[in-house]
């Protein structure tokens, strides 16, 4: 699978460090976590849970048990679903902490590692907009031994911080959420005839999009993406459009003014370079286009930000 694009589409959506946690809760205990901007991630290290996401059943969670919310529409997880739920809300830090102090139960002991990811939705990626409202990946032997491994090494420092946890942590947690999401679409790439799990285990469309990622400001023919795919170019312009969801050159522009917009907010770079960049030969030309895609000037976006 060419990791790259799914890389990108990360980092194009990341905003902030990423928090976590780990908590042991003994029953009964209930938290519902409010909306928010973010994901959120829930491991079971041990003992059970209930996932009680908005407008859907309870989902059972066992120990080893991962499960993505991606898109922060707020959730519960409790003991049992009939547990009374304490609000637990994001302070100033970004961290989340119940809104009053959680009563002490004596019941069975639940331990989870919890994750927040601060992440950008107005450019999300289609590859993220994709997913499900829960992607639950329950344990089984044998399978995803990275995403194990990803979540031993998480809980382990959280456990026990030592010299550079504050560098490792965020990093171990970006690498869960990478895990997460590449176990989900290996899991789906058989099943989907559409969207990115399907693109990404196609060779043909997965070389294409590796080489609009690789060097988005070439200046790509279809008929060019079409013989690396060894497709005529109608062939593979229907395929890549149907897949995908956008026709291949809308796409590397969708792509390219997305790199424009983080360049843009994130480094001082002189306009000219971040046309380069892009694919454009000239500030006009560029600036024609990221006002078309973005409703402002290159330059009012960049002070806005």
């Amino acid at each position: 699978m060419p990791v790259d694009v799914l890389s990108d589409a990360i980092t194009a959506m990341r905003a902030g460090v990423p928090h976590s946690s780990r908590t042991r809760l003994a029953a009964p205990w209930g938290m519902r976590f409010a909306p928010s901007d973010g994901a959120g991630c829930h491991v079971v290290l041990q003992g059970s849970c209930w996932l009680l996401p908005p407008g859907r059943d309870p989902i059972p969670l066992a120990p080893g048990d991962v499960v993505l919310l991606p898109y922060g529409r707020g959730h519960a997880i409790a003991d049992d679903p009939a547990t009374p739920l304490i609000d637990v809300v994001q302070d100033e830090n970004g961290d989340w902490v119940p809104a009053r102090e959680m009563p002490q139960g004596t019941g069975p002991v639940t331990l989870m590692l919890c994750g927040a990811y601060r992440l950008n939705r107005a450019r999300a990626h289609p590859l993220l907009t994709g997913l499900p409202d829960v992607v639950h990946l329950p344990a089984r032997i044998g399978a995803n031994p990275s995403l194990r491994a990803a979540v031993d090494l998480l809980g382990a420092e959280l456990e026990r911080p030592g010299p550079g946890s504050d560098a490792l942590i965020p990093a171990l947690l970006d690498s869960l959420l990478l895990y997460i999401l590449r176990a989900w679409l290996h899991e789906h790439a058989g099943r989907a005839a559409t969207g990115w799990a399907a693109a990404l285990a196609d060779p043909a469309l997965a070389d294409a999009l590796h080489a609009l990622h690789r060097d988005p400001a070439r200046p790509w023919t279809v008929e060019e993406l079409g013989a690396r795919a060894g497709l005529s170019r109608a062939a593979f312009a229907r395929r890549f459009t149907k897949v995908v969801g956008l026709p291949p050159l809308a796409y590397l522009t969708w792509w390219r003014m997305t790199i424009a917009g983080r360049l843009l907010a994130t480094t001082d770079l002189p306009l000219r370079v971040v046309a380069e960049r892009c694919g454009y030969a000239s500030e006009f030309a560029f600036a024609k286009a990221f006002k078309r895609e973005f409703g402002v000037s290159p330059g009012r976006y960049r002070s806005s930000a």
